[in-house]
Parts: structure tokens; C-alpha cells; sequence
């Protein structure tokens, strides 16, 4: 059994640990930050153009604010967790 200074430290390194994220993970929050920037300027540019531009047009901007917002909470989601070591070691 632990004494309570050893088991402080213990879970000290643990949410140091846990907090540490990998570069890919940094890499996919600078890209869901992006995408949630492309799904509002495709949002204002829709609202902008309203009855000035076709239906199609429309749509098409429409289309991507959901996949720009979509693309931004699973790469949002997969920056925050925290993800295993899966590296194949020899």
C-alpha cells in the first residue's frame, strides 16, 4: 500500500500523462478548427448570396457547412481522447 505522498504523485504523473497529446492528434485539432471556420464562412457566404444565387448553388454551400461541421466533430473528437500506444514493438 501506497503512503498518501507516493499515491499524491502517482496521481499527479497520471493527468500529466494523460494530458500529453501526439502530433497527430495536434495536427487533427488544428484541422477540425478549420473546418469548423470553413462550415461558418460557407454558412455566411449562403446567407450572404440568399435570393441572389440558384437553388443549386445554395444547396451546394448548404452541403458543405454539414460536412465541414461533421468533418470538424470527428477530427475534434479524435484530438481530445485519449488514444493508445499502438505501435508493434519487436
Amino acid at each position: 500500500m501506497l503512503d498518501p505522498i507516493d499515491q499524491g504523485q502517482h496521481q499527479i504523473e497520471l493527468i500529466l500523462h494523460q494530458r500529453q497529446r501526439r502530433t497527430s492528434q495536434k495536427i487533427c485539432m488544428v484541422i477540425a478548427m478549420v473546418s469548423y471556420l470553413a462550415a461558418v464562412t460557407c454558412g455566411v457566404t449562403a446567407f450572404y448570396l440568399g435570393g441572389e444565387a440558384s437553388r443549386p448553388v445554395l444547396a451546394s454551400l448548404m452541403a458543405s457547412v454539414v460536412f465541414f461541421i461533421g468533418s470538424g466533430i470527428v477530427l475534434h473528437v479524435i484530438a481530445a481522447i485519449n488514444m493508445p500506444d499502438l505501435k508493434v514493438r519487436r
